[in-house]
């Protein structure tokens, strides 16, 4: 019981540490908030709940995105991509930075533009940064007439450069560019018109705050517009993260209760070993359900006992590895040691999991006596 319940602790708490891990790439990408209107792609940032938003002291900062899916091609290969472009205060305060693993992100010198790009797609398409042919974006010009002698003739087009790549995950290296938003306005034939507002919060603002946030600036928005946190903006991604989760913690106890059986195989034969015993117990007048519950008790003192144990070792190997990293990952990993978050939540919770299943194991033989 002891090393089942260590290894629940340790699994649950490693399983923490990844998904912290993935939790944190995606904040890369993705904002605390983002405003987005309710139907369509498109809307022209304006009202009162973006000037609340400029004076409310746990905002960091506000920025506009404009972005669409635009047919790309290079030196002769081409693909689609998601093209996001950004405005100044995206490019001062991007967290994208911190995982630039080729190239420096500056999107735009002088009168040339650049792009960032995810190194997936980089690779897909057989593009350098130090190379120095352009990345080409196209997109078809609003209510233009495709001719079928010179079908480009009906495509707005962007030249640009690469400045740098990003790795932050698979799914997002492969689909992603970065551009100055002046560039997807000219692809797009937009002025003023944004695809969504991101807002960061700023550092150590409790979920909590981030609820009442969310609130206010719903309320203060029509209901043509929608405030999405996180969870929201990639529903399908935390949704797994909570679901595999919820099955590792399954699978864990299942093997603790299998393991809770050699408690049950001992107290049945301590059981039939006091048969003599328990006769004499009941001559000094002991009823049948007292019997029956000194072998309960002593069955889950024995789990309780065990899961004491078990939780010492977990939470102090758990803290051993947060704060030491014994045990290191393997070379090129974006971390060095294992990823480790202890949640008392899920001590507590493992530990009454596993005292209510001791109790049931102990009840059953002790209930077979008559």
């Amino acid at each position: 019981m002891a090393v089942g319940t260590a290894a629940l602790i340790i699994i649950l708490s490693v399983y923490n540490g990844f998904d912290a891990l993935v939790k944190t790439m995606m904040s890369s990408v993705e904002p605390d908030l983002m405003i987005v209107p309710a139907q369509g792609k498109f809307f022209v940032p304006e009202g009162d709940a973006y000037a609340w938003a400029q004076d409310c002291p746990d905002i960091d900062y506000m920025c506009t995105v404009l972005q669409d899916n635009v047919f790309v091609s290079y030196d002769g290969k081409q693909t689609t991509a998601l093209v996001k472009g950004v405005d100044e205060i995206y490019q001062q305060n991007s967290i994208l930075n911190d995982y630039v693993c080729d190239g420096n992100f500056t999107l735009v010198i002088g009168e040339r533009n650049y792009a960032a790009m995810g190194r997936s797609l980089a690779s897909s398409l057989g593009l350098d940064i130090r190379f120095i042919a352009p990345l080409l974006l196209y997109f078809p010009q609003k209510d233009a007439r495709i001719s079928l002698l010179n079908p480009l003739a009906s495509l707005h087009e962007e030249r640009l450069w690469p400045c740098c790549e990003f790795a932050v995950n698979q799914d997002i290296d492969s689909k992603l560019i970065v551009v100055d938003q002046q560039v997807m306005r000219r692809l797009l034939s937009k002025e003023d018109e944004v695809s969504a507002v991101e807002i960061r919060l700023s550092e150590g603002t409790s979920a909590r705050r981030m609820g009442k946030i969310k609130k206010e600036l719903q309320s203060r928005l029509s209901d043509g517009f929608r405030v999405l946190d996180r969870a929201q903006q990639n529903p399908s991604l935390y949704k797994m993260l909570v679901y595999e989760k919820a099955a590792v913690y399954l699978i864990m106890l299942f093997v603790v209760l299998i393991l809770g059986f050699s408690i049950f195989g001992s107290l049945s034969m301590l059981i039939m070993d006091k048969s003599d015993d328990i006769d004499i117990l009941k001559s000094m007048g002991m009823t049948l359900p007292d019997v029956r519950r000194i072998f309960c008790m002593e069955g889950w003192f024995i789990t309780l006992l065990g899961m004491f144990a078990g939780l010492v070792a977990g939470v102090a190997l758990c803290l051993a590895q947060e704060h030491f990293g014994l045990v290191s990952m393997p070379d090129n990993f974006i971390v060095d040691s294992y990823p480790v978050v202890l949640a008392w939540a899920d001590v507590a919770f493992s530990a009454l999991s596993i005292a209510v299943i001791g109790y049931f194991i102990a009840l059953v033989p002790s209930k077979r006596i008559k």
